[in-house]
C-alpha cells in the first residue's frame, strides 16, 4: 500500500470510528458482481408495493446491457429483466413507481432507433416499450425516468434531439401516447423532474444558464418554460441532483461541482428564484461531489449521498434547513465506493441505497461492481401515499407494513373506505369531507402516519 493510500485509509478509518458513536447503524447487504448475471454499477432503488426494493443497472445482467432487479430489505437479489441491446440498454436512471403499481423508466441507448426508450414494467418483470426515441424532433438519450403528474400521465426530459439537438420536454401516457411539449435550448438535465405543489414540474441542469454553470427551470403541463435561477459556480454549479420540495414550498437541491471549495454545494431555492447556498462541501470529512439529490425524511431533516472526496470513497450525510451538516458514514471501498443515487427511505423508516463501484464483486475486478446497503438512524415506520394528491372519490395507494387486519384509514380525520391488497400495500378512496392533511392507518400493531400531507385538489 502506498503512503498516500495508507494515509487515506487511516483517516477514513478514524472518521468512521468516530461516527459509530452516533445512534445509527450502517449495514452492507449485497456485493454486486459476486454472482453470474449480476447487475453492475447500480445507482439507486425504489420501494415497490410488495415492500421490496427495485433498481436498474447500466451494466451486467446476462447480456451485459444492464438489467432490472428486485432486492429485499435483507439483501436477497433477483434479476427480473435483462436488456439485450435491441429493446434498450444502459439504464442510468432510477425506476418510478406509478399509481397503477407498475414501474416506469428509460434507457439512454438502444431501442428501435438506437436513441433509448421509455418503458413500463410490472413487478414480475414484464416490459412494455412505450416509446422509441428517434434522436430527432422527439428527443433522444434520456438520463432519467419520467415523473407522474396525473394518474397515467408522465413528464420527462431528454439529453438530445429537439430543435437544437440538446433535448426535449415531453409528455407520455401509461398506454404510450407521446407528445413533445418543448425543445430545450441548453443544459442537459440528468435527474427526474419534480412535480411540485403548484402542479408545475422542475429540474436542474448540468450546464447552461447565464453563467454556463447550470440552471433550474420550471415547466407547466402544457410546455411553458420558466427559468427559475442560473447558478453562478461560486456558490455551486452542475445542478445534476434531483430537487425535493419542503412543505413550505421551498426547493432543496445539490450542485455537483464548484462552490466555495470546488467540491459542490447544497442549496435552497424558492419557486420565485431566491437562491441560498446552505452548505459547501470540502471534499474531506463530508465526502464531496454530491451528484444525487436529497430526500426529506420523517424527522424533517434532509439525507443525501456524496460521491467521493480527496481522501475517501463517498459519504452518507444529513443536513438541516439551516445548513448544519453531519456525516453519517464514510465509505472505505470494501463497503462501497461512489454513491451516485438518491438514498431511499423505506416505509420501515430505514434508508437503502447503492454505490456504483467498490465492494468485493469479482466480475468488475479490482474496482468492484458496487454494493447495496442500509442505514438505520432510528426513525419510526410510516405510510407513503401513491399519489400524495387527488380528488374526492379517487383511489389512492398506500405503502407501509403490517396492513393485515387494518381497522381504519382516515384522511385528516375523515374515515375512508379501504381495501388491503397485501401486507405492505392497501388502497383507499378519498372520502367526501376530506381536507388537506395527513393520512393515518390504524393496524393491529399501532397507527402509521403518512410522511407527507395528502393534498386535496
Amino acid at each position: 500500500m502506498s503512503k498516500h493510500n495508507l494515509i487515506k485509509f487511516l483517516i477514513a478509518a478514524m472518521l468512521s470510528l468516530s461516527l459509530r458513536s452516533e445512534a445509527q447503524k450502517f449495514s452492507l447487504l449485497y456485493n454486486f458482481g459476486g454472482n453470474s448475471g449480476d447487475p453492475t454499477s447500480p445507482v439507486q432503488v425504489t420501494q415497490g408495493t410488495d415492500g421490496n426494493l427495485y433498481g436498474t443497472s447500466p451494466g451486467g445482467g446476462t447480456k451485459n446491457y444492464g438489467s432490472v432487479y428486485r432486492i429485499s430489505t435483507s439483501g436477497k437479489l433477483s434479476v427480473i429483466y435483462n436488456f439485450d441491446g435491441s429493446v434498450g440498454a444502459s439504464v442510468t436512471g432510477s425506476l418510478m413507481l406509478g399509481t397503477d403499481g407498475n414501474f416506469y423508466g428509460a434507457t439512454s441507448s438502444a431501442g428501435k432507433y438506437g436513441n433509448g426508450i421509455i418503458f413500463k414494467m410490472t413487478p414480475k418483470g414484464k416490459l412494455t416499450v412505450l416509446h422509441n426515441f428517434t434522436g430527432a424532433a422527439d428527443g433522444g438519450s434520456p438520463s432519467a425516468a419520467p415523473t407522474e403528474a396525473q394518474p397515467g400521465i408522465f413528464y420527462g426530459t431528454t439529453d438530445a434531439g429537439g430543435a437544437d439537438d440538446v433535448g426535449t420536454f415531453y409528455r407520455i401516457t401509461s398506454s404510450g401516447k407521446f407528445e413533445v411539449l418543448y425543445s430545450l435550448g441548453y443544459g442537459f438535465p440528468k435527474a427526474p423532474m419534480l412535480y411540485a405543489n403548484n402542479h408545475d414540474l422542475y429540474v436542474g441542469t448540468d450546464i447552461g444558464g447565464t453563467n454556463n454553470c447550470g440552471e433550474v427551470f420550471g415547466m407547466t403541463a402544457t410546455g411553458k418554460f420558466t427559468l427559475i435561477y442560473s447558478l453562478d459556480c461560486a456558490s455551486g454549479g452542475n445542478a445534476d441532483g434531483a430537487l425535493t420540495q419542503a412543505p413550505n414550498g421551498t426547493f432543496y437541491g445539490t450542485a455537483f461541482g464548484w462552490g466555495a471549495h470546488d467540491w459542490g454545494a447544497i442549496y435552497s431555492l424558492t419557486p420565485s428564484g431566491t437562491y441560498t447556498d446552505i452548505y459547501d462541501f470540502n471534499g474531506t470529512s463530508d465526502g464531496g461531489g454530491p451528484y444525487a439529490g436529497l430526500v426529506q425524511a420523517t424527522d424533517g431533516l434532509f439525507y443525501g449521498t456524496a460521491s467521493g472526496g480527496s481522501i475517501n470513497y463517498g459519504a452518507l450525510y444529513k443536513i438541516t434547513t439551516a445548513g448544519r451538516f453531519t456525516t453519517l458514514h464514510l465509505f472505505q471501498k470494501i463497503d462501497g465506493e461512489g454513491p451516485y443515487g438518491v438514498i431511499a427511505q423505506h416505509t420501515t423508516g430505514v434508508f437503502y441505497g447503492n454505490t456504483v463501484s467498490g465492494g468485493n464483486g469479482t466480475s468488475c475486478q479490482a474496482n468492484g461492481c458496487g454494493t447495496f446497503f442500509s442505514l438505520d438512524v432510528g426513525l419510526k415506520p410510516f405510510a407513503s401515499l401513491l399519489p400524495s394528491w387527488g380528488k374526492v372519490g379517487q383511489k389512492i395507494g398506500i405503502l407501509g407494513q403490517d396492513f393485515e387486519g387494518t381497522k381504519r384509514v382516515t384522511f385528516n380525520g375523515t374515515l375512508a373506505k379501504f381495501t388491503v391488497v397485501a401486507p405492505t400495500y392497501l388502497t383507499a378512496i378519498v372520502p367526501a369531507g376530506a381536507k388537506t392533511g395527513f393520512v393515518n392507518i390504524t393496524t393491529h400493531s399501532g397507527t402509521l402516519k403518512s410522511n407527507k400531507k395528502f393534498i386535496l385538489k
